[in-house]
């Protein structure tokens, strides 16, 4: 008795168009998200709670550092996917 298999085998195909348009989307997201972190970051070290904060122990708020810290590396992540397909064609 012959046995057929009745499996589809998914074939996936590999696309550079819409890969690199997901980079690209991927590293504007990123570039967006650190610039909104930046401006949060910016934000709270202007704040009274921070400035009263620094003025008693001399140094800013982590928070207010660990944001902009954040969304400089994220920014910066952002723009480096987003200009590299740029340099390299």
């Amino acid at each position: 008795m012959k046995h057929e298999n009745n499996f589809t085998i998914l074939q996936v195909t590999h696309n550079p168009l819409i890969d690199r348009t997901m980079q690209k989307m991927i590293s504007a997201a990123l570039l967006v998200g650190g610039l909104i972190l930046l401006y949060f970051g910016y934000q709270e070290m202007q704040s009274f709670g921070n400035e009263v904060n620094e003025f008693v122990t001399g140094s800013p708020d982590d928070r207010s550092m660990w944001m902009i810290g954040g969304g400089a590396v994220l920014a910066i992540a952002g723009l480096v996917g987003l200009v590299r397909g740029k340099i390299t064609k």
